[in-house]
């Protein structure tokens, strides 16, 4: 590859078409018409903003790449309106204006000319002399028109400083007219208010705007950022020392001293809190999850107590039901089951094939024998549905249970207005962040039950703090432990080895052809080789030996980077399960085409579309005109605005991590060395468990063994210590 930067070339021509663009970057290839060549150009850079139509003034030089051949590579680049019919309905068909298609683009063009740019600025009324454009229509039009002409502005403004245009259309609807004030005035905001939007590129705004590296405003955003930062890895605070070496390596700033002043002054005004917490002397918080971390064992210590029950009815009662329903209840069942009806709080844990579902099942009809108005709750759609066909009961999600007001941003039920209920039982409390549970202890009515229900060896939630593990360590909480396994259960190799994995031994994995088993493991030790065997597995041997459907086996992945991680694998299974073809409508978002059909997966909490991270669905329909996309979760019809689409996945393989509360017919997941910072025991036995029929583990059983000998990380809370303290009545006054 030669090219010549001493001397910039200039060259102009209307943009055919955008063959392909990054979003994430604005690193776009582009064929553009030049006049007096009949070739088109092939031209690659960074564009903000771009549509097929626009003419452009680009500056660059030549390449000729030795795989693409001749290309122009842009440096500086001015856009103009189209000047041309063919450009201005390419333009107005591209999909840049919602109502506007490529038919109608062609009406339009066909009935004004070359004024049709001017008249949809200036007189767009007209607009209605066009056949198929309603009153209704051209308001939507006219809306449109105005918001892309804002929308062009800010993202000249993000390019200006190496942000992606990619965000515009979110920035705006967050902040309307004020987008570019607001950003000017304090571009961190971006990264509180826009997923997708890290700290580092509003840092990056702030410093072209000319704020000092070591002014007070960076750094307070700088501290709060790496706060915030860890609670991706789950943890509540973080200890000082820690929080300085991590400050000062995000903001490369050298001296650990400007940020200790600050960090007084911000728990001065209870921006942050500082408390000695169990051999962390100067533990550090946000305000948000400290407060909740209190509040939420403040409100556990109010329910905690004594209930009164009529043991010789109860049993009597657990007798009859058993005889009803031909089943047995073991000891152990019976004796959880009067722990819960007997205390205000409490938790029923146990590993797989551990009896938890039919115990819960008779808990619900003996609290209901009993007179007690139950509310069955789960942090997931497909959790709350199994929850709900195995009690006979109607079970929502938590989030659907306290009714999330997009107006106030905030959940219906609280203090003020708590739920209707006297007996809350919450299935899969692993996946409970501390957040959530403070919001959920909330509005549970003072004079109500609990029971959090769970296996407190999978991984923990995804967000902040170890909720359930952290009850159960705290011994101050009635808890009810299921150990035995049943027969039908033992009989499974998922189950059988879930638990040797859970007691840190290595299991003897089944392999293929040697034996009938419901888990087995594929040795094979090259990436490229492991990622062939999961499409086979998925395609082809899974359905035709056990009549599993590629639609039901779900793949697993401890990371998504890397050749063996979901990004890749996604792709891959794609094109296996749903290839292109005329009839699919598709559309490339950043790196990742999304075509009808494809699974995915939302990747954060949507309260006003009421999606919440971790949801599957399948696209139903694909809008160009509309720029919208329809997804069915569970037979919910969701639209989503183009601009919403970087919060959904490919979900054909998803982590660990996203498949908690989940179960599926079929699991195949990768486990290999190229894993390694991930690897530990809740990993592979949470994958393991979401299994129903079949488990198959592909890669190298010596990456399999290092993670079941490693304990997965530990996380920074102090909510058990809290329970402690506050049960003990110990410097309760300091705590509330």
């Amino acid at each position: 590859m030669s090219s010549n930067n001493d001397k910039l070339i200039e060259l102009t021509g209307s943009v055919k078409r955008i063959t392909f663009h990054n979003p994430t970057n604005g690193w776009s290839v582009l064929r553009l018409s030049v006049k007096g060549s009949l070739d088109e150009v092939t031209v690659t850079g960074s564009f903000g903003a771009i549509t097929p139509g626009e003419n452009v003034a680009l500056s660059g030089y030549w390449i000729n790449d030795t795989t693409y051949g001749f290309q122009f590579k842009v440096i500086t680049y001015q856009i103009s309106r189209p000047a041309t019919l063919v450009g201005i309905e390419k333009y107005l068909g591209s999909g840049l204006i919602k109502g506007v298609g490529p038919v109608t683009a062609r009406r339009i063009v066909q009935k004004f000319g070359l004024e049709t740019l001017d008249i949809i600025e200036d007189d767009p009324e007209r607009l209605t002399e066009i056949h198929g454009i309603s009153s209704f229509r051209l308001t939507r039009i006219k809306n449109a028109w105005v918001e892309q002409k804002e929308i062009r502005n800010i993202m000249t403004f993000l390019t200006s400083h190496s942000i992606s245009s990619h965000y515009a259309v979110k920035i705006f609807k967050q902040y309307g007219q004020d987008t570019i004030k607001t950003i000017e005035t304090n571009p961190y905001q971006l990264a509180r208010d826009i997923y997708g939007i890290g700290f580092k590129s509003a840092d990056k705004i702030a410093l072209n705007l000319g704020l000092a590296r070591d002014s007070e405003a960076r750094l307070r955003a700088g501290i709060t950022h790496v706060l915030y930062e860890a609670t991706e890895d789950g943890h509540c605070f973080l200890p000082q020392e820690e929080l300085l070496e991590r400050a000062t390596t995000a903001l490369e700033i050298a001296s650990e001293g400007l940020f200790i002043p600050l960090i007084t002054a911000m728990t001065e005004v209870k921006e942050l809190y500082k408390v000695a917490v169990p051999a962390i002397p100067q533990a550090i918080y946000v305000a948000p999850l400290f407060l909740a971390e209190r509040a939420t064992a403040m409100r556990l210590l109010n329910f905690n107590h004594p209930l009164a029950i009529d043991m010789n009815r109860v049993n009597k009662w657990l007798t009859r039901f058993c005889e009803k329903e031909k089943f047995a209840l073991s000891d152990e069942q019976k004796e959880s089951i009067v722990k819960v009806a007997s205390n205000g709080v409490s938790v029923i844990t146990g590993g797989p094939g551990c009896g938890k579902t039919t115990t819960v099942k008779a808990l619900v009809k003996l609290l209901q024998a009993m007179g007690r108005k139950v509310q069955l709750a789960s942090p997931t759609g497909r959790a709350a549905q199994r929850l709900g066909e195995v009690t006979g009961c109607e079970a929502k999600t938590i989030h659907r249970m306290l009714e999330f007001d997009p107006t106030t941003f905030s959940f219906k039920h609280n203090a003020e207005n708590p739920l209707n209920g006297d007996v809350f039982i919450i299935d899969e409390a692993s996946m409970i962040d501390i957040l959530l549970a403070n919001s959920l202890l909330k509005a549970i009515p003072s004079d109500a039950q609990i029971c959090f229900v769970g296996d407190a060896d999978q991984l923990p939630s995804v967000g902040p703090g170890q909720f359930l593990q952290d009850i159960i360590e705290s011994s101050v909480v009635a808890v009810a432990h299921l150990t035995q396994v049943f027969r039908q259960a033992s009989e499974s190799n998922i189950i059988s080895y879930a638990h040797e994995i859970n007691q840190a031994r290595m299991p003897k994995f089944a392999r293929p052809g040697s034996e009938i088993s419901d888990c087995y493991l594929v040795e094979e030790t090259e990436p490229e080789k492991i990622n062939a065997l999961v499409v086979k597995v998925v395609t082809q041997s899974i359905p035709r030996k056990f009549q599993i459907h590629p639609q039901r086996i779900q793949v697993l992945a401890p990371m998504k980077r890397g050749s063996l991680g979901t990004n890749n694998l996604n792709i891959m299974l794609q094109e296996a399960i749903n290839p292109a073809n005329d009839d699919k409508i598709e559309i490339k978002w950043g790196i990742t085409t999304y075509r009808v059909g494809d699974r995915v997966i939302q990747q954060v909490n949507n309260y006003q579309l009421e999606v919440f991270n971790g949801d599957i669905g399948h696209i139903k329909g694909i809008d160009l005109e509309n720029r919208q996309l329809e997804v069915s979760f569970n037979d919910r019809a969701v639209t989503y605005d183009f601009s919403d689409m970087h919060e959904l996945s490919l979900a054909y393989a998803i982590s660990v991590h996203r498949s908690q509360g989940s179960e599926y017919a079929a699991v195949v997941m990768p486990v290999h060395f190229q894993h390694w910072n991930l690897l530990n025991r809740s990993i592979i036995y949470t994958g393991l468990t979401r299994a129903k029929k079949l488990a198959i583990l592909i890669g190298q059983p010596g990456a399999i063994k290092k993670a079941i000998k490693q304990n997965s990380a530990e996380r920074y809370t102090n909510l058990a210590e809290t329970l402690r303290v506050g049960k003990s009545g110990v410097g309760v006054g300091k705590l509330w």
